[in-house]
């Protein structure tokens, strides 16, 4: 829509302009336009390298910005024409133009100068004209490089031939939102100027709030020429509105009566917030001096300045400064960085046209065929001529890489200036003072945005850094940054008019209208916050049930209230639609159903061990029985015997009394006694608290065996818990049953399904808390807490007062005042709100395996040692030494019997044989071997002398 408006406008003004421009063009030139036309053409037709090039200036000369930019393009111009080392002896004549800050004058100016064929045209200072002007260089491919348009839709494609030499506004505005975002406001006012300027630097403002959770509450425009009165009523108009923080975007010629007309409404004192964008800087840069009066109306704004490095370069122009041409002060008054702007611009056309000119660049002119005159019309159009060599000249100024007055001169993809950055100022006394910079690389910080460049970006929260502000008022604490709106109108608080439960909310004769615990939390966590906040308590609901808090919490993102105060579950669904405090209590959904004392059971004594515990125990029973029998079986005779009398159950009281002999076995039977005590005393403990505590049981186990049953259920009236049921665990509505207070709740446990009364009752625990304290602890909660939430107070959508509110509520929680509100309206007489578990209290092998783990390596090893020792004794024992003993008695038979390998069973025999006997044996064995060797060797002897 705003394009259509654009087009409108210019076809508007271009007839117009069209109707002037037949009025002003002389008649003598009119009769001659034959002749004109076919000099230009047979001049412009030549392609030879030029003597002079023109450059087109165009601004409104009598500005802040103009007094900055004429004397340096003059000086720029000077000094290109001075310097042999560029454009090879060509010169430079700027062609100056004054736009009289007027889009139609600006236009007429415009086509004027493309009469003089220039091949650059500089300016202007606003992005109004710089709209129009560039459908003029867009036609006649002049690139147009403009030092103070900053209107961030001049960058489209709309508008190719379109430069910017000065940072877009576009990078402004996300400074801005980071300031915002640094101090934590959530709500701006803009006030701005309504035009192009104004209107785009405004939305991309709103964009970059946007993004940062933030918005604009409220858009004040007024046009460039008001008068105070109408700046006075547009201020009053906002300082009745909530938020205190207020963006000024605006003209510097202009734009002091907003801070004039402030000051004079007490509007820049404590707790008002100012930001202004970069046309404040550039006025007060160009004073001449500091004058108090000015400076006054300034103290505490905070302002942007483009950023630019303090080079020797700079330094070398800015000691110049009073002494060039055109310069209306021998003073350094009227500078301000769009000279530096202005200056670079005039050596990025000089560089550029250097290359284009190397590079064969076609330097001519020639008539556009659409330009023609109609019949019967005096207009001189054909004196506008297109530049050949536009589009090349274009593309040469995009690749120019160099240093300048303002930084480094380069295009990145989106024809923007390369490392947008921007002082971030705060007025104080009698200047301004630098707080830090903003630069689109690393954002906000406090050192310089050069020597971040060679580092990674760090865009993280923590990283976002200024020096400390002095705002208005004189003080350095972060303003609040928003008010209650100055309009009589109090906060309208809704609470529900409960009819159960009336000691969390309820209707009351005082002052105030309602009385209960979420009324004091509240009441106490106002008190906390440093403002006063005026409001009114109004009862939602009819009082004869419940209301439902889903209806009311719409009713408060709905604008009809403005907040709600009660005992209201922060639960998803209304967190979409509203913001909530810091839960003040916790809450979650429990079930309570009947319950009845367990029966004695003659199995009692199985309960103390879970079916693993005791398989395990009984499995090492036998195993330690076991390897105790084997290590003892050989050298004591306690263990010798049928195996029904060697080793018995008994071992788990009175093993300790056994004679065990090996070290192997004593050394397992001292763990297996350490683990049976430890077993002895958990299952003596775990027995005695089954068969003294009082048990419990109920129907119910929990909400897993409510969802598999069909049982009716009840909640109450107004509860999430219906929905939740409905919706989350798929219970059929019909099951539910709505009750509206705890005398309806006792009333159907009594009844119980069977007789139209609920198996059951789902609802949040601090409502629980009071019911079963209420009945006498007959009913309790069985399972477990099936969901995790909490109570806070509802506000609308992004309401600055939920986070002091939160912050209010953190501290009565800190300081105990909380607990002691809880404990005037909930202290009643304490349940036991579970029902005892027996299976969750058996002992379970998960208590026990290190214990049977350490046991079990224990007799590994043993078995492992003493199975060695019996393989080293087999060796040394073998069947050749009971053949040898036997044939002593049967020498005949011995004789006669052929060498055996050894069997299973004699490995088994030799097992079983004591260890007395084996030792024995050996012993035997190695006598006899000892005798053959001492009658071989007497043989020998004998032997010899033959």
């Amino acid at each position: 829509m705003e394009e259509v408006l654009l087009i409108s406008r210019f076809m508007t003004r271009t007839l117009i302009l069209l109707s002037l421009c037949f009025m002003w063009v002389p008649p003598g030139v009119v009769c001659r336009t034959g002749n004109a036309s076919a000099s230009s053409s047979s001049s412009s037709s030549s392609s030879l390298k030029p003597k002079v090039i023109n450059i087109g200036s165009l601004f409104t000369l009598n500005s802040v910005i103009g007094r900055a930019a004429r004397p340096a393009l003059q000086a720029a111009i000077d000094d290109v024409n001075a310097d042999p080392t560029i454009l090879n002896g060509v010169e430079l004549k700027l062609v100056l133009h004054d736009t009289n800050c007027s889009s139609f004058v600006g236009t007429v100016e415009a086509l004027q100068l493309m009469e003089s064929e220039v091949a650059v045209a500089i300016g202007p200072q606003s992005s109004g004209i710089a709209h129009v002007i560039s459908h003029v260089v867009n036609e006649l491919h002049v690139p147009l490089l403009s030092f103070g348009a900053t209107d961030p839709t001049l960058s489209s494609l709309q508008y190719p031939y379109f430069l910017r030499t000065t940072h877009s506004d576009y990078f402004q505005m996300y400074a801005v939102a980071d300031l915002v975002d640094l101090f934590g406001w959530r709500e701006v006012i803009a006030i701005f100027v309504d035009d192009d300027y104004g209107r785009s630097g405004i939305s991309v403002l709103g964009d970059a709030l946007a993004k940062k959770r933030a918005k604009i509450s409220y858009k004040a425009a007024f046009s460039h020429g008001d008068p105070k009165s109408k700046i006075n009523d547009l201020l009053v108009e906002v300082n009745l509105m909530e938020s205190r923080v207020y963006v000024v975007h605006v003209n510097p010629d202009t734009g002091l009566n907003i801070f004039a007309v402030a000051n004079a409404l007490n509007m820049m004192s404590g707790n008002y917030v100012w930001i202004a964008t970069d046309w404040l800087p550039t006025y007060l840069d160009s004073m001449e001096a500091a004058d108090p009066d000015t400076m006054n109306l300034l103290q505490g704004v905070v302002a942007l300045r483009r950023y630019t490095p303090d080079t020797n370069l700079k330094k070398s122009f800015m000691s110049r400064w009073k002494n060039l041409k055109y310069n209306g002060s021998a003073s350094p008054a009227g500078f301000n960085s769009f000279a530096l702007y202005a200056y670079d611009s005039v050596w990025l056309a000089a560089h550029a046209l250097e290359v284009f000119l190397n590079e064969g660049g076609n330097f001519s002119f020639s008539k556009d065929p659409t330009l023609h005159v109609a019949n019967g019309s005096m207009l001189h159009l054909e004196s506008l001529h297109v530049f050949n060599g536009g589009q090349q000249l274009l593309s040469t100024l995009l690749r120019m890489n160099f240093t300048g007055l303002s930084g480094q001169i380069q295009f990145d993809p989106d024809k923007h200036l390369v490392h947008p950055a921007y002082d971030v100022l705060n007025v104080g006394g009698t200047g301004m003072r630098r707080i830090g910079y903003w630069s689109n690389y690393s954002h906000l910080s406090i050192v310089p945005p050069e020597s971040l460049y060679t580092k990674p970006p760090n865009l993280s929260t923590g990283s976002q850094h200024l020096y400390s502000v002095i705002w208005p008022g004189e003080t350095t604490a972060k303003p609040r940054g928003w008010v209650f709106p100055n309009n009589g109108q109090p906060l309208r608080i809704a609470v529900p008019n409960r009819v159960g439960y009336k000691e969390f909310a309820s209707k009351d004769k005082g002052p105030q209208g309602v009385r209960g615990y979420c009324i004091d939390v509240f009441e106490a966590a106002i008190s906390l916050l440093p403002y006063a906040v005026p409001r009114t308590y109004m009862l939602y609901g009819d009082g004869k049930r419940n209301p439902n808090y889903n209806e009311l919490v719409s009713q408060v993102a709905q604008n009809k209230y403005d907040a709600a105060v009660g005992d209201i579950s922060i639960v998803t669904n209304r967190t979409k639609i509203v913001d909530f405090t810091q839960p003040y209590m916790e809450s979650g959904l429990v079930v309570v159903a009947p319950v009845k004392e367990a029966k004695s059971n003659p199995w009692a004594f199985l309960k103390p061990f879970t079916k693993e515990m005791w398989f395990v125990t009984a499995a090492f029973f036998l195993f330690v029985g076991a390897v105790v029998w084997i290590l003892e079986h050989r050298i004591n005779h306690e263990f010798r015997g049928p195996p029904s009398q060697q080793f018995s159950f008994s071992t788990m009281f009175f093993s300790h009394r056994e004679n065990t002999l090996s070290t192997l076995g004593r050394l397992v039977l001292i763990i297996w006694l350490f683990v049976v005590l430890i077993i002895n005393s958990s299952y003596t403990a775990s027995l005695t608290s089954i068969l003294t505590v009082q048990q419990l049981t109920s129907g119910i186990q929990g909400i897993d065996s409510l969802i598999s049953s069909t049982v009716p259920i009840g909640i109450q009236d107004g509860s999430f818990a219906f929905n939740y049921l409905i919706d989350e665990l798929n219970i059929a509505e019909s099951r539910i049953v709505k009750l509206k207070n705890p005398e309806a709740y006792l009333k159907a446990l009594e009844l119980g399904p069977k007789r139209g009364g609920v198996a059951a009752i789902v609802d949040e625990l601090p409502y629980i808390e009071l019911f079963l304290a209420s009945t006498n602890c007959l009913y309790r909660t069985v399972g477990q807490e099936f969901t995790k939430s909490g109570w806070g107070f509802a506000f609308q959508r992004d309401s600055p007062l939920a986070v002091d509110l939160s912050t209010a509520i953190l501290q009565l929680s800190e300081n105990g005042d909380l607990e002691k509100i809880h404990n005037k309206w909930l202290t009643h007489r304490e349940c036991t709100m579970q029902i005892n578990q027996v299976d969750e209290n058996k002992l379970s092998l998960s208590s026990f395996w290190g214990l049977f783990l350490i046991c079990g390596i224990a007799c590994v090893l043993a078995l492992t040692l003493f199975c060695c020792r019996i393989i080293t004794q087999y060796r040394k024992f073998t069947p050749e030494g009971e053949e040898a003993e036997a044939e002593e008695i049967e020498p005949a038979r011995s004789s006669r019997r052929p060498p055996r390998s050894p069997s299973i069973k004699q490995i088994i025999d030799f097992v079983d044989r004591k260890e007395t006997e084996i030792k024995e044996l050996l012993k035997r064995k190695n006598s006899n071997e000892s005798k053959q060797q001492s009658i071989h060797g007497s043989d020998g002897q004998a032997s010899s002398p033959a």
